[in-house]
């Protein structure tokens, strides 16, 4: 009966421990992060890390290849428009440069020596013409007499029609001269065209060759701050490389890459805040990269009121994007465990106790550091927030 009797009571006793839950782990309070579920308005936002970036940069490349002789100013330095940055030295395009000088002062002299040629056949014609006119006129005028003196007999009729032949034939002559003055006129515009074409040709050339033998000292042509130079002293550059980039200080947006999975809700126009860590500044969204780089989209953010002092190019900052806000849902602080529109199973701390147990919670939207309770939770619910993945294998925690 002793026997049959310890028998009964090892059988009970291993069913009642049998039936008892796994004792529950004990968790340091000051180890997890532990919020209360409330109702009320929710402001979804996105965040991410960046950059100030100038929104005016400017690559200036050399308008002609030489190698660098110089490096005259080194980045970092604000710079005038007119400053030059890289000097380059070429000795063929200089000796082009002189022999183009020189072609175009001889085509400057040969089209002053057109022009004086042809002004000189000008008044030879003139002249010419004049002495025909005079002798057109004493001719008429001897007809005029001879015709008078034959009317009194005191004149032959031969020398009437010879003073005749001679006057009609020195109008003719003038009348003549007058059409080759006309012609040689006329003619005069095309004759000098040629010369000032060549003269013109021969100044395009100097000027274009002139040109690059300035560009061979590279300037900044536009104010701002030097920020990269991407070529040494004596390499050797070719025409239309760039060599150094310029920025305009005054005006800066912001960069921020933002996750892949957090950037499908970013919109041209929503409200954004820039922390330069020197001060919190209000501005936009302007642009949204269309690709995906690294597994995050750059978003351009424009700021309203220009940024704090010792806001400079490169500078890290943390932008944080206003996607919605929520007016009346259910939310608490966004688990480190927790994914949007998914189930996910949290600790949950029974009313009036430090017990927690692990209760499935389904998640709606979410923002940088909260996200909305779905089903699962009520208001006043407290839930451990830390991840509580060392205790996977449990359905209690206890917190003291």
């Amino acid at each position: 009966m002793l026997a049959a009797l310890g028998v009964v009571v090892v059988g009970a006793t291993t069913v009642l421990l049998g039936n008892l839950d796994t004792a529950a782990p004990h968790v340091d309070r000051n180890a997890v992060w532990i919020d209360n579920v409330r109702r009320g308005p929710m402001l979804r936002e996105v965040r991410g890390i960046g950059s100030l970036v100038p929104e005016d940069i400017r690559w200036v490349a050399t308008q002609t290849s030489g190698r660098i002789d110089h490096i005259e100013i080194l980045p970092g330095a604000l710079l005038p428009a007119d400053a030059v940055v890289v000097v380059l030295s070429n000795q063929e395009l200089l000796q082009s440069a002189e022999a183009a000088r020189w072609a175009l002062r001889a085509a400057e002299a040969e089209q002053a020596n057109q022009r004086a040629q042809l002004e000189g056949r000008l008044l030879e014609l003139r002249s010419g013409i004049a002495q025909v006119e005079a002798a057109m006129k004493q001719a008429q005028l001897e007809a005029e007499i001879n015709e008078a003196l034959f009317g009194d007999g005191l004149v032959a009729d031969l020398t009437l029609k010879l003073s005749r032949v001679r006057a009609d034939e020195l109008a003719t002559r003038y009348r003549i001269e007058q059409q080759r003055l006309e012609f040689q006129e006329r003619a005069r515009a095309p004759q000098l065209a040629v010369v000032e074409a060549a003269v013109e040709q021969a100044r395009a050339r100097h000027q274009l060759l002139a040109a690059q033998v300035d560009g061979l000292r590279v300037r900044a042509r536009t104010p701002g701050v030097l920020q990269r130079m991407s070529v040494t002293d004596g390499e050797q550059v070719v025409s239309g490389q760039s060599l150094f980039q310029i920025a305009n200080p005054e005006k800066l947006k912001a960069v921020i890459r933002i996750p892949e999975t957090q950037a499908r809700d970013v919109q041209i126009g929503q409200k954004a805040t820039i922390d330069t860590r020197n001060g919190v500044v209000a501005g936009q969204v302007v642009r949204v990269d269309p690709n995906v780089e690294n597994g995050t989209v750059a978003v351009d953010v424009r700021v309203d009121g220009g940024f704090p002092r010792g806001a400079r190019p490169d500078l890290t900052v943390e932008g944080r994007i206003e996607l919605e806000r929520l007016d009346d849902v259910l939310h608490v602080g966004r688990p480190a465990f927790a994914r949007e529109d998914g189930v996910v199973g949290v600790f949950k701390f029974l009313p009036g106790s430090d017990l927690a147990v692990r209760t499935p919670v389904r998640f709606g939207r979410q923002s940088v550091s909260e996200i909305e309770i779905l089903d699962g939770l009520l208001p006043g619910d407290r839930i451990i927030l830390s991840d509580t993945s060392a205790w996977d294998d449990h359905d209690r925690l206890r917190v003291n």
